[in-house]
């Protein structure tokens, strides 16, 4: 499977959860309206369970309430799988493509970008590159996004869906495509961005989405003042 990521510059409105807020450097995107956040964060029980409802009203609006409950239930479960792999903040996205149903979920994470005997971002994207292609994660790629250089990776892993969604009440695996995109901050610290959709029917749509959203990353000083990291001043 491939595909390009189609680039075009946004300006930033979305602003980061303050856990992507590092001591120096503040990271701003855009999120496609089409895309419905999905509550990471709240210890309170009935609060998430609240959060939840209003998430399906939004995704699923007109819907039976068996459905919008079903889907609630969905995410609620993916909560976990999500804090796993770090996510400080996740949308999701469900709409028809061609009348087929298809749904994609982004998350965006802060990981400690790989140690390197050079100093500076186009090392980190040198070496995360190097270890992606090693384990053989997918197709791997160098890009260039409007704030400095960053890696592509597009693949496919085996998803898994709980008994208690399924008809059968046995558990379901189903292949999931991604695009994960890692962006080298100076600060030692990488932003990493994934899109994956069970639905491939809605590729083309959710990897251009995709495109636009990392296209529209942008990078800042604390004291607000625009940083760029590039080859050259990296």
């Amino acid at each position: 499977m491939t595909t390009e990521l189609e680039l075009s510059e946004f300006i930033p409105t979305h602003l980061a959860p303050p856990a992507l807020h590092a001591a120096d450097i503040h990271v701003r995107w855009v999120m496609p309206e089409i895309f419905h956040d999905i509550p990471l964060h709240e210890e309170d029980d009935d609060k998430a369970v609240a959060l939840l409802g209003e998430l399906a009203d939004k995704v699923l609006p007109g819907a039976p309430e068996e459905e919008k409950t079903k889907f609630a239930v969905m995410c609620a479960l993916g909560v976990d799988d999500l804090l796993a792999a770090g996510a400080e903040f996740a949308g999701i996205c469900l709409t028809a493509v061609d009348d087929t149903p298809c749904t994609a979920t982004v998350f965006v994470s802060l990981v400690d970008s790989p140690d390197t005997e050079l100093e500076g971002v186009p090392a980190a994207v040198k070496a995360i590159a190097s270890g992606l292609r090693r384990v053989e994660a997918g197709e791997v790629d160098r890009i260039d996004l409007p704030c400095g250089p960053a890696v592509s990776c597009i693949g496919t892993r085996e998803a898994k869906l709980t008994g208690e969604l399924t008809e059968t009440g046995e558990a379901l695996q189903f292949p999931t495509s991604f695009i994960r995109v890692y962006v080298p901050l100076p600060n030692g610290t990488s932003v990493v961005m994934e899109m994956g959709t069970p639905t491939m029917a809605g590729w083309d749509v959710f990897s251009t989405m995709f495109g636009n959203i990392v296209s529209s990353v942008r990078l800042f000083h604390s004291d607000g003042t625009p940083l760029v990291t590039t080859e050259a001043g990296a």
